[in-house]
């Protein structure tokens, strides 16, 4: 592990971020360009102590979960992310499949969408970003492991992840994560990762294992959802999906109608934010 060389190559990735580049205000007067160090910490969900360690070459080793998260609060290109891996001493990631790589335009955008959530998810469902809102509506998935930020794997795993539809919304919710995770592994056999969450779930789901031997096959599309809120109720948002298709990527953007009960709702989540919210973990 390079110390010097990652702690030079974390302040000049944080000096470049303006405030407006990762979604923050400005604030107050800053006496030097570029982030602060507790907003990187903030945006890497990290302490402010272990980033600054780092950036003054006495860190631990970073783990390989921490350099992704790095990468994506610095907004670091693929070929940066690989470099951040390198002087960790770290083979990088991967480029075959779904890369858990988010390109700095994806969250740039991410970032501007404040009045709806939205989030960037891989075709095969797993969490990779979220904006504020996003959280405040699903929940928060950075502190999870990564096999824990798929939408799928918690769906059929974790009882508390289906909380937050109605009831009798839940069947169709099942088969559209089915029907989704069937065509991924259709498109892309050699890809071991959603074949190994398929093996996963036929062994560990019941449900899962009965829709799977239905064979329906379909991506994720447009649609209308319900979300049952624990503070401000129930939602019904149109759920738009824009896609990456480089990187097998999906922004999902929840948009409510204006004039409806729906649009007061989510302005007032956007009030309430993540305050008095019970433990839950992302859905979508």
């Amino acid at each position: 592990m390079n110390r010097a060389e990652l702690a030079d190559f974390l302040r000049r990735g944080r000096a470049r971020l303006e405030p407006s580049d990762v979604g923050l205000t400005a604030g107050a007067r800053r006496r030097t360009p570029g982030l602060r160090r507790e907003e990187v910490a903030s945006l890497a969900g990290m302490s402010v102590d272990y980033y600054t360690r780092l950036e003054q070459s006495r860190g631990p080793r970073p783990s390989r979960q921490m350099l992704t998260a790095l990468a994506r609060a610095l907004r670091l290109t693929e070929d940066e992310r690989d470099h951040l891996f390198h002087l960790v001493g770290e083979e990088p990631p991967r480029r075959e499949g779904a890369s858990l790589h988010v390109r700095p335009g994806l969250l740039l955008v991410l970032d501007r969408l404040y009045d709806s959530p939205a989030q960037v998810v891989t075709d095969w469902g797993t969490v990779l970003a979220q904006n504020a809102l996003a959280k405040a509506l699903v929940g928060d998935t950075s502190a999870r492991p990564a096999r824990e930020r798929n939408l799928t794997r918690r769906f059929f795993l974790d009882p508390t992840a289906r909380a937050l539809f109605p009831p009798e919304d839940l069947p169709a919710h099942a088969r559209d994560h089915v029907a989704n995770l069937r065509a991924v592994t259709a498109a892309r056999p050699d890809d071991p990762e959603p074949a190994a969450l398929v093996t996963e779930l036929r062994a560990r789901s019941e449900e899962f294992a009965r829709l799977w031997q239905n064979h329906e096959v379909s991506l994720r599309r447009p649609a209308t959802k319900r979300f049952l809120h624990p503070v401000v109720g129930l939602l019904e948002l149109d759920c738009e999906v824009l896609l990456s298709h480089e990187a097998h990527h999906h922004l999902i953007i929840h948009t409510a109608r204006p004039g409806t009960e729906s649009h007061d709702r989510l302005r007032l989540l956007r009030v309430v934010g993540l305050q008095d919210m019970t433990p839950q973990g992302a859905v979508g």
